[in-house]
């Protein structure tokens, strides 16, 4: 009966391979505001010539960025909660991501098909 006991004494809010301190916390703080000065650079010191690089750039020290905040500062991780966290996570961004594809989508058509018509063919109109 004790071991059936202590399988059962295991703490579901401890984490044991959570490791929540000043230095993790620190460690967090820094990489952000690493992760938020260098685009702020890039821009400000217009390093690329094309606007579209620059854009993608820091979409990608964006990206870097939500990870290092997920980590750091809401202690995500795929052990967390028995992989629920992780699990809502992947659901969270695969709605993200197919919301903004279709609505991108759709405005991007309507643009296409709302155009008006060229004053050449608007001249021959009835």
């Amino acid at each position: 009966m004790s071991e059936a006991h202590d399988v059962h004494d295991h703490d579901p809010h401890v984490e044991d391979d959570l490791h929540i301190s000043l230095k993790g916390y620190m460690t967090g703080f820094v990489l952000s505001v690493i992760l938020t000065a260098i685009p702020f650079w890039l821009v400000m010191g217009n390093v690329f010539d094309k606007p579209g690089t620059t854009a993608i750039v820091i979409l990608a020290f964006a990206a870097v960025q939500i990870v290092v905040h997920m980590v750091y500062f809401l202690h995500l991780n795929a052990q967390s909660q028995g992989g629920w966290n992780m699990l809502a996570l992947i659901f969270t961004i695969v709605l993200v991501v197919i919301t903004l594809s279709g609505s991108l989508w759709v405005m991007f058509h309507l643009n296409h098909n709302m155009m008006p018509a060229s004053m050449h063919e608007m001249r021959n109109m009835p």
